[in-house]
């Protein structure tokens, strides 16, 4: 399963994927829980860009 995660397909889609949730939630959803999903995915889609972020210098100092 770890492998998976990291892989950076799937890192790009968690990237991307809770960027827009988190961008769009907050008109979506009435009230704090519209906040809290954004906020909520707001730190997954940060999370996937420091994991592509550290997996592209990895590469380059290689």
């Amino acid at each position: 399963m770890k492998a998976l995660l990291a892989s950076k397909p799937v890192l790009w889609f968690l990237f991307l994927f809770n960027l827009a949730v988190a961008a769009v939630a907050p008109f979506v959803v009435d009230g704090s829980q519209g906040v809290a999903t954004a906020i909520g995915m707001g730190v997954v889609s940060l999370g996937a860009g420091v994991s592509l972020l550290r997996g592209r210098g990895q590469r380059q100092r290689a």
